[in-house]
């Protein structure tokens, strides 16, 4: 923005007179929206149970511009994506309401239409708000309701289904403004999350070019979690399995996750007898995905690249302790879940107050065992 221009244009005005315009329904019509923006979750695993999502909005306004809002640890996920057409980055680290008037002032600029808020937060609707979107849907939750349009009140199945049908009954809710009548919610949701040949080969060259070995299965192993100390399948445990799979599977064992995971993956290399292929924080997410796709098996804690995984279509092992599976387990056939549950789980803690025996109940050669009728089942062979 030129000098000369920002004490006019800056901060963009959000008048707390908030008029006709809250009160009462934006008529919705299909033709009539040209430009869409979408706020998405702002976790990796939660950004990929949007996709069912944005493809039925696709689907629903198929002539419309879409721009999916995401934080930059999130929007590589969707680089090749055939349901978006632009991405927009927000993170809101610092910077308060400066940061969302920042925003909303984007958002201004491209002359939206329609925000669909797949985010529960009160920022989301308040940039929308502020930015003067004509329709903002979403769910009436963190007391903005008063900044929607559309108000949506929460599904009184959240906690009975999985995440994935959370998101896709916005878009059912839009569908119905629109054209009277939604099937959204009974259709099988659709991922079909794609890595491109060219992505593949840079992955396939990144793996050899750290230890891998042609023709050897690859079982990626992810021992953090970001967000939960208490996900965390404890990091001797991963080591034996580490070794059991490359000892008598003769496989490659990778390790992945973020720069924030690294001190896990260490511990867990320290513990191994044997030496895994180390990949942990040393990745882009648009890398690590191309690597999941090339994976015969993850096991993982319950954490975003469980989800990527699933997407992907690849054999997926989850390790289940604090969380519940039933709402945020992987979406997919070749997902399974492994969870001994005591009577306290779940207990949703990121920090268990006292011996974790949620996890420390799964034992190695149990997840061992399990990583070889996954790949049995996918390659049509007993290892």
């Amino acid at each position: 923005m030129a000098a000369g221009n920002w004490n006019r244009n800056w901060p963009p005005k959000c008048s707390l007179n908030l008029g006709l315009d809250l009160f009462s329904k934006h008529k919705l019509v299909g033709r009539d929206i040209k430009r869409v923006v979408v706020r998405g979750a702002n976790w990796v695993g939660d950004a990929v149970m949007t996709i069912p999502a944005l493809r039925e909005l696709r689907r629903v306004l198929p002539d419309s511009h879409i721009t999916l809002v995401a934080r930059s640890a999130t929007c590589q996920l969707f680089d090749e994506a055939d349901f978006i057409d632009d991405l927009l980055i927000y993170d809101r680290k610092s910077g308060g309401v400066r940061a969302s008037l920042r925003q909303a002032s984007k958002w201004r600029a491209q002359r939206f239409d329609l925000a669909v808020l797949f985010q529960n937060a009160f920022d989301a609707a308040f940039v929308g708000f502020c930015a003067r979107v004509p329709a903002r849907i979403g769910y009436s939750t963190d007391g903005r309701r008063m900044l929607l349009t559309h108000p949506l009140v929460t599904p009184a199945s959240r906690q009975e289904r999985h995440e994935v049908f959370y998101y896709l009954n916005i878009v059912a809710e839009l569908e119905k403004l629109l054209s009277g009548a939604s099937e959204v919610m009974q259709r099988e949701p659709l991922f079909g999350l794609t890595v491109s040949s060219e992505r593949r080969t840079s992955a396939r060259e990144l793996l050899f070019a750290n230890g891998a070995t042609e023709g050897r299965k690859l079982v990626v192993l992810c021992p953090g979690s970001t967000n939960s100390r208490a996900k965390r399948w404890p990091t001797e445990r991963f080591a034996q399995l580490g070794d059991k799979i490359i000892g008598e599977m003769q496989a490659d064992v990778v390790l992945v996750g973020s720069e924030d995971e690294l001190s896990v993956s260490i511990e867990v290399t320290g513990l191994m007898k044997s030496t895994p292929i180390m990949l942990t924080g040393r990745t882009r997410l648009a890398e690590a995905v191309a690597v999941l796709s090339m994976a015969d098996v993850l096991v993982t804690n319950d954490t975003g690249p469980a989800h990527i995984s699933a997407a992907l279509d690849r054999p997926t092992l989850v390790i289940f302790g604090p969380t519940n599976p039933t709402t945020t387990r992987p979406y997919s056939a070749l997902a399974e879940v492994i969870r001994r549950p005591p009577d306290c789980a779940p207990c949703m803690l990121r920090d268990c107050p006292i011996d974790h025996r949620c996890m420390t109940a799964i034992a190695p050669d149990e997840v061992f065992s399990k990583v070889n009728a996954l790949l049995s089942r996918s390659i049509g062979v007993q290892v």
